[in-house]
């Protein structure tokens, strides 16, 4: 009889894990821009850099982790608030992934000019006016060691 009730409890119990993990991946990503023209836009708007990262989200195991071990933190999203205009410009690979092909067409012509060598992932700080400041990219230490990272490029 146990074991009866314990499959549909293990299902329940996954399904709630899975739903979590998918809100808080979209809730960390919900200050991400996606366009260049509103990222610009709104640096100008408020006199902040914009922080454009060229990521490979299900293939780039670097992206995966910067993600993760930085992006995705309270410490980051709270800097990048206070400090920064986020764009991201990801470059999947999987089919079930794959973007419109509008984004996939700006998000390429951006890496034309500002990606060139084709790293994965590459961190470029500009300016309000698109002027490149600084780039680099994953870094291990987590979110703190990145934030002072990126606080000594902007500053250099």
């Amino acid at each position: 009889m146990f074991k009866k009730h314990l499959l549909p409890l293990v299902f329940i119990i996954a399904s709630i894990f899975a739903t979590n993990q998918a809100t808080a991946q979209t809730a960390a990503h919900e200050n991400w821009l996606h366009e260049y023209n509103t990222a610009l836009k709104q640096a100008k708007a408020e006199h902040k850099p914009i922080l454009m990262v060229f990521a490979g989200s299900d293939w780039c195991k670097p992206c995966i982790m910067l993600n993760k071990q930085v992006w995705e933190t309270e410490t980051f999203e709270k800097y990048a608030k206070e400090n920064l205009v986020l764009l991201e410009l990801d470059f999947p690979r999987f089919k079930k992934n794959q973007l419109p092909a509008e984004q996939v067409k700006h998000n390429e012509q951006l890496a034309e000019k500002y990606n060139t060598e084709g790293i994965f992932p590459l961190v470029v700080l500009v300016d309000e006016n698109g002027k490149v400041i600084s780039k680099t990219g994953y870094k291990t230490g987590g979110p703190e060691a990145y934030v002072k990272h990126l606080n000594e490029l902007l500053h250099h």
